[in-house]
């Protein structure tokens, strides 16, 4: 698209937009479009030129511009936006992650704090929910046996549980609130990081390190 053809309905998206009320923070317009630079207007400041690798605002850049439209990233996320049309690209704000690595035999242990006190995880994804060993649970002052009762079978037969919910669980910079957890009595050697936890994050695996990062 040659800068002659772009004149006139560059001149009409300047008179719409000059009627529309200010735009809010991080609000882009694109208003005009040349090959590796882009017309736009931020936060309802004039039109200026960007070339493409430009900053546009905080945590926003051009990776493209073209005649299909204007591409920006924001926190490693792209969308393509047409001449005429605009957005609101606020930065997004990093979820936070945390990265375990692997034992000698493949496992995966994460020092976890749940209500304030630390406690040391088995990342199990074949467990629905986290379980704590009655020993825990005491230690943390959580009074389980307030909580729903259930039975689970262990190597030795079934044994009572209590299905409670804790206040906070946190791995590393990785905090979630309000988690479901089972307290056994018996035949849990170990806490288990279970599934009412890692199903609340993104979890990847690179070899002998696995990172987890929180959805919500």
């Amino acid at each position: 698209m040659t800068e002659g053809a772009t004149r006139p309905l560059r001149a009409a998206l300047l008179t719409l937009l000059c009627a529309l009320p200010a735009a809010r923070a991080a609000d882009i317009s694109v208003v005009g479009l040349f090959p590796g630079k882009a017309v736009l207007v931020v936060d309802g400041a004039g039109p200026r030129t960007y070339a493409v690798g430009s900053n546009i605002a905080s945590g926003v850049r051009l990776v493209a511009a073209d005649q299909n439209g204007a591409t920006l990233e924001t926190n490693g996320r792209r969308e393509t936006i047409a001449l005429g049309s605009h957005v609101n690209r606020q930065p997004v704000a990093a979820q936070a992650s945390t990265v375990l690595q692997a034992d000698g035999r493949g496992h995966f242990f994460a020092e976890t704090v749940v209500n304030g006190k630390p406690v040391r995880m088995l990342v199990d994804t074949g467990a629905s929910l986290i379980a704590l060993p009655a020993s825990d649970a005491q230690r943390m002052g959580i009074d389980y046996r307030r909580g729903q009762p259930a039975m689970v079978s262990t190597a030795n037969g079934m044994a009572p549980a209590y299905r409670v919910r804790l206040d906070t669980v946190r791995v590393g910079d990785l905090e979630l609130n309000q988690v479901d957890a089972l307290v056994q009595e018996q035949g849990l050697p170990l806490a288990l990081l279970g599934m009412s936890f890692l199903n609340r994050t993104e979890m990847r695996r690179s070899g002998e390190q696995m990172t987890l990062q929180k959805r919500y």
